[in-house]
């Protein structure tokens, strides 16, 4: 290997490692972290507790195998005594040991997913990440399932480590004392090899673990490759429910079919790899251990035969060669959850670079404290993500009460106004004056109606339902001529499946005269609806909310009569002009 592809490596492990500290650190240093630090320690000490009970029954094996070959049965059920409580003892503990980390990833798994939920719906980086492009796939994989077997293979590698590592001090010092003194002729001389078995273990496991990742380095990738695909496999499936209707409608259930095949043989494919590779691995692996098994006896024979060593002590000795040997070979054994453990911490660390960069950005529309009165618009102008402008940089100013239509051919850059207006499209500019105290609601086409009540769906985005009486809600539904509804408040279903497109606005109106804003920016809010229901919504707007001025987007001629201005834009120009 080239020193640059040896320093390239290490920079990527060094990477690697640092990524892990940064998402490790924070649970540890969190308002939790006396109880997870106690909770953390009862369970190492419950694992060490475990080794000292261990080395006991490494200390039963010599009674007990000297007892057998002495004929002493006056021993023998004493010492099936002593082994049922150690045993017993060691069950207990073992068990607890477990449920008490199983009690502590759930804990450090519900922290972090809190940490990386917050993350992802704070300034609006959810959004982000797609507008900007972002290479980063199912976002909702990486909180989901990735934090989960972060915090299960951080634990269980970490303590089992410590463990193995107490295993291997404690039984050490029982194999050297056990082993003796191997004599070896050399010619005329003889060597004396004090603690052979240790020595041969610790040779023994450090080649093991060696090639140990010779053999199964390219699980990484393919563990990471199959997390990804299997994400894109499921994904595809869901984006399928999610539009059942106009797939029906269009008959494209062969295509879909298509769609299905091609990103299955991605998951079939990668997953041969991951078989072979694997199989590679376990070849390695159970030689490895059959072997660690026999060895012991070979090495211990001659001073068993010589009478050197009774049939007690060659059973303890081989019993504390393995304990060894195990504690040695941890990481061959282990060696698949370090792989697992890489390509969850390259996904995780990859979430958190993109939520950093999409989070960094600023608002492309600067926002100023003004008059409450007014909204005044500064040198607005939009852009692609490619940079090509949309809107050339624009002033005008909305009254309180007043109506403003924004018009335009189709593709021209209407709906990616309000959004840049709204703070969530980041190619853009300008300043916006609004009294700091402003309530600005922003209506899209499709509304968004969460899983849950049609109570819930009503009051979004309040989080707390209990804020608007059933009085309040029946009347609302009947404005906006939704009276059928009125006895399902606390139905329970997929409301956005239920409803046409035309009942989900006139609901997204709804939300609108609970919330009661200062100002209201629709995006072809009413575009599924009839001219009757239109005008009749806008009308209940300005009889509701007589002072709430309005920003519409539309290509309707029936919604020049419910405004007061136009803004047409055209050729990447803003012509205003009275209606």
């Amino acid at each position: 290997m080239s020193s640059s592809n040896k320093s390239t490596k290490s920079t990527k492990n060094q990477h690697l490692a640092a990524k892990f500290w940064q998402i490790f650190r924070g649970y540890w240093r969190s308002e939790e972290r006396a109880r997870a630090l106690g909770l953390l320690a009862v369970v190492v000490a419950m694992n060490f507790a475990t080794v000292y009970l261990l080395v006991l029954i490494n200390s039963w094996y010599n009674e007990f195998y000297n007892a057998l070959q002495g004929y002493d049965y006056a021993s023998f059920w004493p010492l099936v005594g002593k082994f049922t409580v150690l045993a017993l003892l060691h069950i207990v503990i073992a068990v607890y040991a477990i449920y008490l980390q199983q009690l502590l990833q759930l804990r450090w798994r519900t922290w972090l997913t809190r940490r990386y939920t917050r993350a992802w719906l704070t300034d609006d980086a959810y959004y982000r990440l797609q507008v900007m492009g972002s290479d980063m796939d199912n976002p909702d994989q990486r909180i989901q399932e990735d934090i989960s077997q972060f915090v299960t293979l951080t634990l269980s590698l970490l303590i089992g480590f410590l463990k193995q590592l107490t295993t291997l001090a404690a039984f050490a010092v029982v194999l050297w004392q056990l082993s003796g003194v191997l004599t070896v002729p050399l010619g005329s001389h003889e060597f004396n090899i004090y603690g052979y078995m240790l020595w041969f273990s610790l040779i023994y496991s450090v080649v093991g673990t060696g090639l140990a990742h010779l053999v199964g380095r390219k699980l990484i990738g393919l563990n990471y490759d199959q997390q990804r695909y299997e994400a894109d496999f499921r994904f595809s499936m869901t984006r399928v429910r999610e539009n059942s209707e106009s797939i029906a409608f269009y008959g494209g259930e062969l295509a879909e079919e298509m769609g299905f095949r091609d990103r299955f043989k991605w998951v079939i494919d990668n997953y041969r790899g991951l078989m072979r590779q694997t199989k590679l691995l376990n070849f390695y692996a159970n030689f490895y251990g059959q072997f660690a098994i026999i060895a012991p006896l070979i090495l211990a024979a001659p001073r068993y035969f010589s009478g050197a060593m009774t049939l007690g002590g060659l059973m303890q000795t081989v019993s504390a060669f393995g304990r060894v040997q195990d504690a040695l070979s941890y990481f061959v054994n282990a060696y698949d959850n370090v792989a697992q453990l890489a390509a969850v911490l390259r996904r995780l660390s990859g979430f958190t670079e993109h939520l950093e960069n999409v989070r960094g950005l600023e608002p492309a529309v600067s926002r100023e404290n003004g008059e409450p009165s007014q909204l005044i618009f500064k040198n607005i102008f939009v852009q692609l993500p490619n940079g090509k402008l949309l809107l050339s940089p624009t002033s005008f100013v909305l009254p309180a009460g007043k109506r403003l239509l924004v018009t335009g051919a189709s593709g021209c850059g209407k709906s990616t106004l309000l959004r840049t207006l709204a703070g969530i499209w980041p190619f853009g500019g300008g300043e916006l004056e609004a009294a700091n105290d402003a309530k600005i609601m922003f209506l899209p086409q499709r509304p968004y109606l969460p899983l849950g009540t049609l109570r819930r769906a009503l009051c979004y985005p309040l989080a707390d339902t209990s804020a608007v009486d059933d009085k309040t809600l029946i009347a609302l539904l009947h404005d906006v001529d939704l009276d059928g509804l009125a006895g399902r408040l606390d139905t329970t279903d997929d409301w956005s499946r239920i409803l046409s497109l035309g009942e989900q606005q006139r609901i997204a109106f709804a939300r609108v005269l609970i919330a009661r804003p200062d100002w209201i920016f629709l995006d072809e809010a009413t575009s599924a609806l009839d001219e009757r229901r239109e005008m009749s919504l806008y009308f209940l707007l300005k009889t509701k909310l007589p002072n709430a001025g309005v920003i519409s987007v539309g290509h309707r001629s029936s919604l020049f009569n419910q405004h007061d201005k136009e803004m047409h834009i055209e050729d990447t120009r803003a012509v205003m002009r009275d209606i």
